[in-house]
C-alpha cells in the first residue's frame, strides 16, 4: 500500500501517531483538541450523530453536540437535519482552500498596515496578552467601556455569547450599537445586529472606533491597541466586511 494511503488509513484510528499529529495541526488553525478529533472522526466516517462521533473520536459524549455545533459554525461540518441530527464533514480540501484565502486576506491587511505605519513614522503601540481567560477578559473590558459602537467578528459566536452574555445585555441597555459578524445560521443575543460571513479565521473587536483587538484562533492570545493609525485601518477593513456581509443573501 502506498505511504499516503497508509497515512490516510491510520487517521481513522484515534490512538495512532497520524491521528495525534493531525489533531495538533488542526489546533494551529483554531480548533480545540475535541474539535480536531471530532472533525477527523467525521471525515473518517462520512456522516454521524453526536453519540456515534463521540465514540469514534474519543471525546465525552456530553460535549459532542456542542463540539459539532462549533465545527459547523467554523465551516468544518454541516448539519443534515433529522433526529438525532446528523453531521457531514466539509470536504478537507475545501476547508484548506478557505483557510488559505482567509490567511492571505489577513496577511495582506497586515502588509498594508505595516506600510502605513512606516509611512507615518509612528510607533506601533500594540499590547499583547496570552491565555484564553485573559483574552476573554479583555474583550469583556472593551465591551464594558464602549459607549457608542462595538463590532465583533469571530468564526463561531457560541463561546463568546456564553461567556459575555450579561455584558452584552448591559451594553444593549446602555444604547451601544452592537454588531456581530460571524458564520451563517448562528444565534446572536437580542438587540445585536447579525451580519453573516463565511470563512472567518480570527476574532476582531473594534470598540467606539478607537480601541482595537485581534485575537488568534482559539482565543489563546491577542493584541490590542488604541493607536489611531492601527484602529483606523481595522475600521476601514471592517467597513468592507460589513458592507459585503449586509449585501449577501440571507440563508
Amino acid at each position: 500500500m502506498p505511504p499516503i494511503e497508509e497515512t490516510a488509513q491510520a487517521l481513522g484510528n484515534p490512538t495512532s501517531d497520524e491521528f495525534r499529529r493531525a489533531t495538533e495541526v488542526l489546533g494551529k488553525v483554531g480548533l480545540t483538541q475535541y474539535e480536531g478529533r471530532a472533525y477527523i472522526a467525521l471525515v473518517a466516517r462520512g456522516v454521524g450523530d453526536a453519540a456515534t462521533l463521540a465514540a469514534a473520536a474519543g471525546i465525552p459524549r456530553t460535549s459532542a453536540y456542542k463540539v459539532l455545533e462549533s465545527l459547523s459554525g467554523k465551516g468544518y461540518a454541516k448539519p443534515t437535519g433529522g433526529k438525532p441530527i446528523l453531521f457531514r464533514p466539509t470536504p478537507p480540501l475545501e476547508v484548506a482552500d478557505a483557510l488559505k484565502g482567509a490567511i492571505q486576506e489577513v496577511f495582506e491587511a497586515l502588509a498594508n498596515l505595516h506600510r502605513m505605519v512606516a509611512e507615518h513614522g509612528e510607533p506601533q503601540l500594540v499590547y499583547l496578552l496570552s491565555g484564553r481567560e485573559k483574552v476573554l477578559q479583555k474583550v469583556g473590558e472593551l465591551l464594558d467601556q464602549s459607549t457608542r459602537t462595538f463590532i465583533l467578528t469571530t468564526p463561531g459566536i457560541a463561546e463568546l455569547r456564553d461567556e459575555l452574555g450579561k455584558k452584552i445585555q448591559h451594553a444593549v441597555k446602555r444604547g451601544v450599537q452592537l454588531t456581530f459578524v460571524t458564520a451563517p445560521l448562528q444565534r446572536v443575543p437580542e438587540g445585536v445586529e447579525y451580519v453573516p460571513r463565511e470563512n472567518l479565521l480570527a476574532t476582531e473587536v473594534l470598540a467606539d472606533g478607537e480601541h482595537a483587538l485581534l485575537a488568534a484562533p482559539g482565543l489563546d492570545a491577542c493584541g490590542f491597541t488604541d493607536n489611531p493609525i492601527l484602529t483606523s485601518h481595522l475600521k476601514q477593513f471592517l467597513e468592507v466586511v460589513l458592507e459585503s456581509g449586509r449585501g449577501a443573501p440571507s440563508a
